[in-house]
């Protein structure tokens, strides 16, 4: 039995030190692990140690994105006459505006009532003429006529623009085609509507160039008659510095839409008086 208790000492003995190798005594070992356990954590440096700010990142646009926010945007109407060719307005303009304007106002049979005859229309202008060569194409006759013409009160010609100084420009640019025919000017700016209506009942005029809003203004106080007039030119197809033309405009469109309704239509349909869109 001591023996074998001697045995199992030396064995045991044994796989102590197959287990610890390198190492000459069981201190050794106890040794190697307290060095395991206590090694110093590293320190955190300052940059770690203070918190750091959270910012949420925003998405890049993308181009479909800036697509999508410029189609959301109301496109004014610079916008789109500055990309638009300029083209010659035609009889078809006019209608389609009034239609437009009188839709909502009128009843069907009443819409009807304000379609002009096509026959009423004269060549419109196709963006290659001067006003004078354009009165000339339209009013070949134009010297019979002034002559012809002694009624006081009205005119023979009828010019209508959008505003006063279209209306000087205007008539510096007929020089060629008005001859020795009395122009009057028929705008708001700096002339009084009494001064005005003084002047028609005094003297023979046989050209009036003005605004819708003024021309409409003298009719109804009576210092303007439209029977005898032959021709009513609209300044159709100049663009303001806005790219705008006359009919653009919301206040002008109204005033020359009220103008018509004046006795314009009534006297296009009796035949006596012609359209032009210069």
């Amino acid at each position: 039995m001591a023996d074998d208790l001697g045995d199992e000492w030396w064995e045991n003995q044994a796989a102590g030190e197959a287990s610890s190798p390198g190492a000459s005594d069981g201190e050794g070992g106890d040794t190697d692990v307290t060095q395991q356990e206590t090694a110093p954590v590293p320190a955190l440096s300052k940059e770690t140690q203070q918190p750091k700010e959270c910012f949420l990142i925003q998405p890049r646009e993308t181009k479909e994105d800036a697509t999508k926010t410029r189609k959301r945007r109301k496109k004014k109407i610079t916008d789109v006459l500055a990309k638009s060719e300029p083209k010659p307005g035609t009889p078809e303009d006019l209608q389609k505006l009034m239609q437009d304007y009188y839709s909502s106002r009128r009843a069907v049979i009443e819409l009807e009532e304000l379609n002009l005859p096509d026959t009423c229309f004269l060549k419109a202008n196709d963006l290659t003429h001067s006003l004078s060569s354009y009165l000339k194409e339209i009013c070949p006759k134009w010297v019979k006529l002034r002559k012809n013409h002694s009624e006081k009160k009205s005119v023979v010609m009828l010019i209508i623009c959008s505003s006063a100084i279209r209306a000087l420009e205007l008539i510096r640019s007929m020089t060629a085609f008005r001859g020795d025919s009395k122009v009057m000017k028929l705008f708001a700016k700096h002339i009084k509507v009494q001064e005005q209506v003084k002047m028609l009942e005094k003297r023979v005029v046989h050209l009036g160039v003005g605004t819708p809003g003024r021309i409409k203004e003298l009719i109804k106080q009576g210092g303007l008659n439209l029977n005898p007039l032959k021709f009513l030119v609209f300044d159709w197809n100049w663009r303001d510095q806005k790219l705008r033309r006359m009919m653009d405009i919301p206040e002008i469109r109204k005033e020359v839409f009220e103008l018509v309704e004046m006795g314009v239509l009534s006297l296009c349909k009796s035949g006596s008086l012609k359209l032009g869109l210069f």
